[in-house]
């Protein structure tokens, strides 16, 4: 595994929350999700239509789920994951040595905000359910868009707000009061499960998000596509050419 070293005082609680959850991590990601976030990953892949031979990058790859699917899809192709979190990535370690492609797969201890990579080296980059979670989003699609080839990907699969105001306030309701005490219940862990859900509160909504892309520079075209009520959003960049 690749270390990449750097200090990020903004993000020291966002660490120490993801390094505490880490084993529990992939319920956690069911809970949020309502059970949906396999298919969700799966209608992403499908959209991204990853060619064999293809490069990537999964930004914030977790335990990862999605830099296998990733590597699965490209056959032969390169895939790194990089993530802040050395628990996270010991726990992803695991799966792909079960899954006999941790030859494929790089892991790299490292941050979103300074990816480690040349300009112009992946086909794809992709970010799953993190975005919200970092110091600064703008500046990480831009880092993302840095690192891909001009015609390549960048993707972000992210929980968004549903766009029905009655089912809005079920979801609140249950993101704010229900999560925290499943977290609990399950994990033994309350103030993180308590945190993760109210880190979305604060981050814009699939439509804002597809503008706010726009906006960066980076992108011919943005597509977006709201899942399950708009409780999550698939976002697509194709990199200027």
């Amino acid at each position: 595994m690749r270390h990449v070293h750097r200090e990020e005082t903004k993000t020291q609680f966002v660490h120490r929350v993801f390094e505490d959850i880490a084993k529990n991590y992939d319920r956690m990601n069911t809970l949020l999700s309502f059970r949906r976030h396999k298919s969700w990953r799966k209608f992403a892949m499908k959209e991204m239509d990853v060619q064999p031979g293809d490069s990537a990058i999964d930004v914030c790859c977790g335990t990862c789920d999605w830099a296998i699917s990733l590597a699965v899809s490209s056959g032969s192709g390169k895939v790194v994951g990089l993530d802040f979190s050395r628990n996270m990535l010991r726990v992803g370690e695991e799966k792909l040595r079960k899954r006999g492609l941790d030859k494929q797969v790089e892991l790299v201890h490292g941050d979103a905000m300074e990816l480690p990579f040349p300009d112009n080296h992946f086909d794809h980059a992709t970010i799953g359910f993190a975005l919200r979670n970092v110091p600064d989003y703008r500046h990480v699609l831009r880092e993302m868009a840095r690192v891909v080839k001009p015609g390549g990907q960048v993707v972000s699969l992210e929980l968004s707000k549903p766009t029905w105001p009655p089912f809005r306030s079920v979801y609140y309701l249950y993101f704010q009061r229900v999560l925290p005490f499943l977290g609990k219940l399950f994990a033994n862990r309350y103030e993180q499960y308590k945190w993760l859900p109210e880190s979305l509160l604060d981050f814009p909504d699939y439509k804002e998000l597809a503008r706010i892309m726009e906006e960066q520079g980076c992108f011919d075209r943005v597509q977006v596509h709201p899942l399950t009520g708009g409780i999550a959003a698939l976002h697509i960049g194709t990199v200027k050419s």
